[in-house]
């Protein structure tokens, strides 16, 4: 039987990764639970468990004593010498327990600790594959949308992650069987609760995409300098080059658009303004008001800044809703007044 118990436990760690030095030490915590349960919360127990040999015991403690005054922990001298003549005051009986004889009940509470021993495993394992890809992009396959609150089941090679309706890009419909971009945003390192959040709102998830489809930006020459986004409507992404050789918004677009067009795809109609980074806040500002002509910037103080627009540029300045100067002065830091001429 313990041949056949440690050759389980070997084929567990071969399809769950899950070490079986770790399953032991929980084996080992669900036998004294199941001896507890039979003989008494206060009782001592030692479990020994030999991988080598192949072999489980358990042993039940009793101190050796003059005067029993609790014969859950105690064994008068008397009877300890019935099972081993060399037993003195002081010292502590073993006696062996046959694991057969534990009732169902111990049972199974014994088999609900390991049970519950593979399901702790298996999210530390997930857990740790998680952290490695935080901050990271990863596609995954929706496998389930729930039709009430809309958050979707996404599946990953690591396990369900999943991704919140608040972390969707809103107005994208998604579909069991989309394979979709998510970015690893959190991981919970408490045994309860969500193992990991994910979403595809997060303006991460456009910097990584930039970092992952243009070359320039993964070798060092094209910095992101900044991101503003409004997740499902409108993103500006701030960049600069260290090579005067180089121009940053053109990398980022690629031959014919074939860069932008890449990363728009994912974003679902999402639009993105690039922008040329510049220590020149007057002329970072007037690129990040883009696609609007703007005819003067004159900074009131480091963080203020007054914009003059021709009368027919205002309302592309501002934006709808006052979006376009919401996301340039998310992305430059400076609050922007917007006047016509």
């Amino acid at each position: 039987m313990n041949s056949e118990f440690f050759a389980a436990l070997e084929e567990l760690e071969k399809k769950t990764g899950i070490p079986h030095e770790y399953m032991l030490e929980k084996i080992e915590a669900a036998l004294v639970a199941a001896y507890k349960k039979e003989y008494g919360n206060n009782t001592n127990v030692r479990v020994l468990i030999d991988p080598n040999k192949k072999d489980v015991r358990v042993y039940q403690q009793k101190t050796v004593v003059a005067e029993v005054e609790n014969p859950e922990i105690e064994i008068s001298l008397e009877e300890a010498r019935t099972h081993n003549k060399r037993m003195t005051v002081g010292k502590v009986l073993e006696t062996e327990v046959k694991t057969k004889n534990f009732r169902r009940l111990s049972a199974g509470a014994a088999k609900s600790v390991i049970i519950q021993a593979i399901r702790e495993g298996e999210r530390k394992l997930a857990r740790e594959a998680y952290e490695k890809k935080r901050e990271e992009i990863i596609t995954a396959t929706v496998s389930k949308i729930d039709p009430q609150t809309g958050d979707a089941v996404i599946f990953t090679d690591t396990g369900n992650a999943l991704l919140r309706v608040s972390e969707q890009i809103p107005g994208e419909i998604l579909r069991v069987g989309d394979k979709v971009k998510v970015y690893i945003l959190e991981v919970n390192r408490e045994e309860r609760g969500p193992l990991v959040t994910i979403s595809r709102a997060h303006p991460g998830l456009v910097r990584r995409m930039f970092e992952l489809e243009v070359p320039e930006i993964t070798d060092g020459t094209v910095i992101i300098k900044g991101i503003a986004r409004e997740a499902g409507s409108r993103t500006k992404i701030a960049v600069m080059s260290r090579d005067e050789n180089v121009d940053p918004v053109g990398a980022c677009i690629g031959n014919k658009g074939i860069r932008i067009n890449t990363i728009l795809d994912e974003l679902a109609g999402e639009k993105v303004d690039i922008v040329r980074y510049s220590e020149n806040m007057d002329e970072y500002i007037s690129a990040a008001l883009a696609p609007a002509d703007i005819k003067k910037v004159v900074m009131l103080d480091e963080r203020t800044a007054q914009i003059t627009v021709a009368a027919d540029q205002l309302s592309l300045a501002i934006g709808r809703e006052g979006q376009n100067a919401r996301l340039a002065a998310r992305l430059t830091g400076c609050k922007v007044d917007i006047k016509a001429e």
